[in-house]
């Protein structure tokens, strides 16, 4: 067995980054469908280790208690960049967003029963196989699994929700680059960095700030980022015990929102460059760590008909933001780059969808309404309309009856 401490498991952390990076950029297949690098490094990692405990039995622990402060500062870093003065613009794709959303995850989940019933599976498997983890991620599986677990007696099936969740990030991660890239290639769209490819491409600059970033601008960013992290976690612990539930990191986000366009008001400027340094480092430590700790022989002995559910939903989910989501949007480069978002958090989570839109724009060009339209839809709404869908699906007798 070999520990890692918290420092050397960031470390290798890093490792992996850098390794992810190195083959998306030198492998053409990689570059070409936009893997994100945190997905490529961490899933290399996880195949190594599960070699090495099987034939080795050599087996390496990481310690990764850091990941939830990661995705939640991640997320504090997102409501700190969104400027709601941007929303008048992002407004009709964000209601075409919406209108693309709300069938899916009834539809979604009904993929998901009508495979559950297919295998001979319990119904409330199919949605457990849906958006319980898909749409919903780990928060939401382990929520719906300890109730499935208690009133259902369903029998592992909070390792069924856990597999789930963390293959609908790979799946996520997987399939978002190669949609959009297919989109792109079948309507001939392109993005700003197509036309120049030797142009330098930087996040977009939402604010009036100039200049180069300094010691002061990242100490003030960070200071906001975890002020976020703590009132966020004060006003969940707020309404824990509330009737509907909402996710630790969709108040982390709506403090840092509040942070950013209240702030203005009162002399308070944030360099937006520098704040998406933090959460766009946030975000690949939290995604490569997740890759990283994927046990694959959990995933093998839970394979079967786990495997084929979420066969048949990555294929859905694919089609679903080909067809429906990008001629919703506009039919455009943006649209395309949403459509990737989709499959991002549709299958894994805000988190897989912004890490599929960084990896395209990288390669591309700016989306700058995608990275207004996913976060707050992603973040704000998604998870409201999935406990809607999802409390209306399980009263059914049929279901769950719970």
């Amino acid at each position: 067995m070999i520990s890692l401490s918290p420092v050397q498991s960031l470390l290798a952390c890093c490792l992996v980054l850098v390794v992810g990076r190195v083959l998306t950029t030198r492998i053409g297949l990689l570059a070409r469908y936009s893997i994100p690098d945190p997905i490529v490094g961490g899933l290399l990692f996880a195949v190594i280790a599960y070699l090495l405990s099987t034939w080795g039995g050599i087996s390496v622990s990481l310690e990764t208690s850091v990941k939830p402060t990661l995705l939640l500062l991640f997320f504090g870093c997102i409501g700190l960049t969104a400027n709601l003065k941007l929303l008048a613009k992002g407004g009709p794709r964000l209601i075409a967003f919406l209108l693309a959303l709300i069938p899916f995850l009834v539809l979604q989940n009904a993929v998901g029963l009508g495979m559950a019933w297919l295998l001979d599976l319990h119904p409330l498997m199919g949605l457990l196989g849906g958006t319980i983890t898909l749409v919903g991620g780990h928060g939401t599986g382990a929520a719906y699994a300890t109730r499935f677990a208690d009133f259902n007696n369903i029998q592992d099936v909070m390792a069924l929700a856990m597999t789930s969740a963390t293959m609908g990030l790979v799946l996520g991660g997987v399939v978002g680059g190669p949609v959009a890239e297919w989109i792109m290639r079948r309507h001939k769209l392109s993005g700003s960095l197509d036309h120049a490819p030797d142009a330098k491409h930087e996040a977009p600059d939402l604010t009036e700030s100039a200049g180069p970033a300094s010691a002061g601008t990242f100490i003030v960013s960070m200071t906001a980022a975890f002020v976020c992290l703590v009132v966020g976690g004060y006003l969940a612990a707020l309404v824990e015990d509330a009737p509907v539930s909402l996710p630790n990191f969709l108040w982390c986000l709506a403090t840092g929102v509040v942070i950013r366009n209240g702030g203005e008001h009162l002399g308070l400027k944030l360099d937006d460059r520098v704040t998406d340094i933090i959460g766009t480092i946030a975000l690949s430590l939290f995604l490569g760590m997740t890759m990283m700790t994927l046990d694959l022989s959990s995933v093998a002995r839970l394979a079967g008909p786990l495997a084929l559910m979420l066969a048949v939903q990555t294929v859905f989910c694919a089609l679903y933001a080909a067809w429906v989501v990008f001629r919703l949007l506009k039919r455009d480069y943006e649209a395309a780059v949403m459509s990737a978002a989709f499959c991002g958090f549709s299958l894994g989570a805000t988190a897989t969808a912004i890490a599929n839109m960084q990896a395209l724009t990288r390669r591309h060009g700016p989306a700058p309404e995608a990275f207004i339209v996913v976060p707050v839809t992603g973040a704000f709404l998604v998870d409201i309309l999935n406990v809607i869908v999802l409390t209306s699906l399980i009263s059914l007798p049929f279901v769950g009856g719970m």
